[in-house]
C-alpha cells in the first residue's frame, strides 16, 4: 500500500484550535479549491484563519444563502448563542463546529439528489480493479463514483468534491485516511490489505445508512 500514494512530507501543521490541526500542505491546496462554490471558500478559509471564516461565513450566509444566523442554527444543531460568538470573533470554530456548518450549507447550496452513491479515491491502478459500478449493500443499490488520484494532496481535494457532490461516503487508502476524516462529515472506509475495495465500498455504505 505504500505505492497507493506518497507520503505527507514532514512540514510544520496549522492549527485551527488549541487541539485540533491539519497538514501545513493541505493550506497549499487552497488555491486549487477556490471557485464559485461557498463550500470551496468556507473550507480553504477554515484553512488559513479564524478572522478568514468568519468574513468569509458572514459572506456566505448574507450573499450567498441568505440565511440568519437562527436559520443556520436550527440546521446545524448548533445554538445560535454560539454561532454568533464565532461570527463576532468570541469563539474560535473546531472541527466539529465546522463540520457542522458546512453540512447545513451543503443541504441548501446542493439538495441530494436520487442518486446514491460512495466515492472511491484511489490510484488508477487500484480503480481499474472495480469490477463493479453499482453495489448491492443490504438490500439496496449504490453507485460507485471514482476519484483518480496521484498524490495526497489530489486525495484531499477528492475527498472535498466528493462530499460536495452528494457522496454517501468516502473509500480511500490508510494513509489520508485520518487526514480525510478530520475534514469531511461523511463516513470514511479504508481500503486494507487482504480486502478488496468492494468490501471497503459496502463497510462506507452501511456507516452512512446506521
Amino acid at each position: 500500500m505504500d505505492a497507493f500514494l506518497p507520503r505527507f512530507s514532514g512540514k510544520k501543521s496549522i492549527f485551527l484550535g488549541q487541539q485540533d490541526f491539519i497538514p501545513e500542505e493541505v493550506s497549499f491546496l487552497c488555491q486549487y479549491m477556490v471557485r464559485l462554490d461557498p463550500i470551496d471558500r468556507l473550507l480553504r478559509a477554515s484553512m488559513l484563519s479564524d478572522e478568514d471564516f468568519v468574513a468569509t461565513l458572514n459572506e456566505i450566509l448574507k450573499a450567498d444563502m441568505r440565511m440568519t444566523v437562527r436559520e443556520l442554527s436550527e440546521r446545524s444543531g448548533i445554538a445560535a448563542s454560539s454561532l454568533y460568538k464565532i461570527l463576532h470573533g468570541e469563539r474560535s470554530p473546531n472541527l466539529s463546529t465546522l463540520r457542522a456548518i458546512v453540512g447545513a450549507l451543503r443541504h441548501v447550496s446542493h439538495p441530494a439528489g436520487e442518486e446514491e452513491f460512495v466515492g472511491v479515491i484511489a490510484a488508477r491502478q487500484t480503480l481499474d480493479g472495480i469490477e463493479e459500478r453499482v453495489a448491492e449493500v443490504d438490500g439496496r443499490r449504490i453507485r460507485v463514483r471514482e476519484y483518480a488520484v496521484h498524490t495526497v494532496e489530489d486525495a484531499i481535494v477528492a475527498a472535498v468534491r466528493a462530499e460536495r457532490e452528494g457522496a454517501l461516503g468516502i473509500v480511500c487508502a490508510p494513509i489520508v485516511s485520518s487526514t480525510i476524516e478530520e475534514l469531511v462529515s461523511v463516513p470514511v472506509a479504508t481500503i486494507v490489505p487482504r480486502e478488496s475495495v468492494q468490501q471497503a465500498i459496502e463497510l462506507a455504505a452501511r456507516k452512512a445508512w446506521h
